[in-house]
């Protein structure tokens, strides 16, 4: 098992999976578990988690996603949708715009890290019709889609990507 840092270190992309290599449940079970760790507004967990197995939605959900092959070949999705009505109840306006997205995002944030230090590999995919996937998983119409996690078992590591310097994202205020 890794460190934190040895894990966000090998934390990389994953475009191709072991399409024989099935996820054992007690690994997904576990991701699961650290997404729902994850902290939100009020404690309110203003998402929700789809996991996505079956061929043919993963198929249909590479279709909304413009052709990314690679949602199709993971054994498995998991979708994170923003509920802003759960947290619109508590904090308004700015719950239901902005809290229930950080919520969802950093959940997804979670179970990617959790994926790593499982030994797996995935793909954050932002890029997708909204109403295609709503219509593809007859989801709530309350839910807003956020991000589509492709997960499995990689078929090769991808090359690190190269970060911006340290001084050019950070910036200490006197």
């Amino acid at each position: 098992m890794w460190d934190f840092f040895e894990t966000v270190r090998h934390r990389h992309s994953v475009r191709k999976y072991q399409t024989t290599t099935p996820i054992e449940a007690g690994k997904l079970h576990a991701v699961l578990e650290m997404a729902c760790a994850a902290p939100s507004a009020g404690d309110l967990q203003a998402y929700q988690i789809t996991v996505i197995e079956e061929q043919a939605t993963r198929e249909a959900l590479q279709e909304a996603a413009h052709g990314q092959a690679f949602i199709s070949e993971a054994p498995i999705c998991l979708l994170f949708s923003a509920d802003p009505a759960r947290s619109a109840h508590s904090f308004g306006e700015r719950g239901s715009s902005l809290y229930a997205i950080q919520d969802a995002t950093i959940a997804a944030t979670y179970a990617q890290l959790a994926i790593v230090a499982a030994g797996m590999g995935s793909t954050w995919v932002g890029d997708f019709d909204d109403v295609a996937v709503k219509s593809i998983l007859n989801s709530d119409d309350e839910l807003q889609p956020i991000a589509i996690l492709s997960v499995g078992y990689p078929a090769e590591l991808p090359e690190p990507t190269p970060r911006r310097h340290l001084d050019d994202v950070v910036k200490y205020y006197p």
